[in-house]
């Protein structure tokens, strides 16, 4: 039986989530400063969704470069300022307070959509919202140890995600490859001038090329393509599943076992999710 347009939207979201949950992970390997981490991590993603491009639509699919549009670059640009605002954020704030921030995505994502698509957010969605961010909030604590400067980068993050779900339901005609490869290269020359250009170590650049490929590449691809396919308060919902996922996978190849605080905020972001993504009606 094959998947309604909505719900190919929501595996394709969720796969992004999954994708990008492993950020934390790849950090905690890798050495290299956080402007070389975004340098490799975007160069290693364009080289990836290019070779996806050639590989499915051979030299043709460089003319969906052409066909990006206004609405096409925006998007590039908006994904890159936000990736370089996160990447940034981590290492001038605490993890908690970015978490607890970016989990007010939906909120942001419910009031874009509607000043701008007309799409009014109905009270599933908001109370699911409220439910994930005070699930966040019980995962990380409500620490005080985090900087007003990391504090406004990850608010800047949270508003960039917000925003590229609404150009993605805006304009959902967008080339997903190149949009995506282009923001990949975008982040990669913003901190060109603050990088390392020194080769790392084998073992570094295959963490690197994995952080760019599964990171970068699948998550950037996956987001555009299921984005465009769902309100933008849906694919903000979808999105705070990386807060429960990144201790998992720190928990499955480091052994460190989540705490209470984590277990049970993680449960109630994964059941505000849940709950809404079965309970959502029609299309939409």
């Amino acid at each position: 039986m094959a998947l309604s347009d909505r719900g190919l939207g929501i595996l394709l979201v969720t796969g992004s989530a999954v994708a990008w949950s492993t950020a934390g992970l790849f950090t905690r390997f890798l050495t290299a400063d956080a402007a070389t981490m975004l340098m490799w991590r975007g160069t290693f993603g364009a080289l990836g969704l290019m070779s996806v491009l050639l590989l499915r639509n051979g030299r043709a699919g460089l003319a969906g470069f052409a066909r990006l549009g206004r609405p096409g670059w925006l998007y590039a640009a908006v994904s890159a300022a936000g990736m370089l605002c996160f990447i940034t954020a981590l290492t001038r704030t605490s993890v908690a307070h970015v978490a607890v921030i970016y989990a007010a995505a939906p909120f942001l994502a419910a009031g874009l959509g509607w000043l701008l698509l007309g799409e009014r957010p109905g009270g599933r969605a908001l109370t699911a919202a409220v439910l994930a961010l005070g699930g966040a909030s019980v995962m990380v604590g409500l620490s005080a140890d985090g900087t007003l400067g990391g504090d406004l980068l990850a608010l800047g993050m949270t508003l960039a995600m917000a925003l590229m779900m609404v150009i993605a339901r805006r304009w959902p005609a967008i080339p997903t490859l190149p949009a995506a490869t282009l923001s990949a290269l975008m982040s990669s020359l913003a901190v060109l001038p603050l990088a390392s250009l020194a080769l790392p170590e084998p073992g570094q650049t295959v963490l690197l090329a994995g952080f760019g490929l599964v990171n970068s590449a699948l998550g950037l691809g996956l987001f555009l393509a299921g984005s465009s396919r769902l309100p933008p308060v849906q694919s903000a919902l979808i999105g705070a599943l990386d807060a429960p996922l990144a201790p998992l996978w720190v928990w499955l190849v480091f052994a460190e076992a989540p705490g209470p605080a984590t277990l049970a905020g993680g449960a109630v972001v994964m059941t505000a999710v849940i709950w809404h993504t079965l309970s959502a009606p029609g299309p939409n």
